[in-house]
């Protein structure tokens, strides 16, 4: 489901573009209804650091980034976008100038330029949505894109177990079919629990993506690629997705999707 190192960059300049568009004629003190708390100006600055840090990161692979400097955000809308500019063609151009297999750090288990690449692109793209939602603007999502993205975030970011914690599974299997890209993703549902480094306890609901374990799913959801993708970033209300199978399945889905990724 992964695209190619140059599929990747290809998207991360096109969403990259886009986002900047919107926000270029986008009142500042909009409201982004996928990120309550900031207003559009917020959001503008917010992709300008991460893509200003991850450029840092390439540049001096396979550092840590223990001595990133922050930049300092600018007062002026005019000037942030200038700085975006800027900032989104330094991590586009380190990233250019990188191999996947490169090492690099990352917050991952993935410790790869090609983690990046794949992270940035995505991360774009989410965010374009949330700038044309705040915009009141749409645009259509590349459904290969949308697809891995699916994928990405079930696999990276509600999937992940990190090493204090452990995965119990269930005999229990819920799966995505994309319809558009005729591709699926198995899930298997399960308990997370442990003691994190601050000492809270942790013991939730969580899932596991799996290959196809050869059995059928308990339950079934089905759409295309981007209502998939913007439902479960909730950005989206799920209205073009299909359920089928055992609702009780979906639900333990649900309230795994439901908690903050962090």
């Amino acid at each position: 489901m992964k695209l190619d190192s140059e599929d990747y960059l290809r998207h991360l300049a096109s969403e990259s573009s886009r986002f900047r568009e919107v926000l270029s004629s986008c009142e500042p003190s909009a409201r982004v209804p996928g990120c309550p708390d900031w207003n559009a100006a917020d959001l503008l600055w917010h992709l300008t650091e991460v893509q200003d840090f991850w450029a840092h990161v390439v540049t001096h692979r396979p550092k840590a980034p223990d001595d990133y400097p922050d930049p300092k955000r600018p007062s002026g809308h005019t000037e942030m976008l200038a700085v975006f500019d800027e900032r989104s063609r330094a991590l586009q151009d380190a990233l250019a100038a990188a191999e996947a297999p490169d090492e690099a750090w990352t917050w991952s288990t993935e410790q790869t330029v090609g983690f990046i690449m794949r992270r940035q692109a995505l991360e774009a793209l989410v965010h374009r949505v949330d700038a044309e939602q705040a915009a009141g603007a749409e645009s259509p999502l590349d459904a290969a894109l949308a697809a891995d993205g699916v994928d990405e975030v079930l696999d990276v970011m509600y999937g992940g177990c990190p090493p204090w914690g452990s995965f119990s599974p269930l005999p229990h299997y819920l799966r995505l079919d994309i319809t558009d890209t005729d591709e699926q993703v198995w899930v298997q549902l399960g308990r997370f629990s442990g003691d994190d480094a601050e000492g809270t306890h942790h013991d939730e609901d969580d899932i596991h993506v799996v290959a196809d374990p050869g059995v059928e799913p308990d339950a079934v959801i089905s759409g295309a690629a981007a209502p998939l993708l913007t439902r479960l970033w909730r950005r989206g209300d799920g209205s073009e997705i299909h359920l089928a199978g055992d609702l009780k399945i979906v639900d333990h889905f649900r309230q795994v999707i439901h908690q903050p990724i962090n």
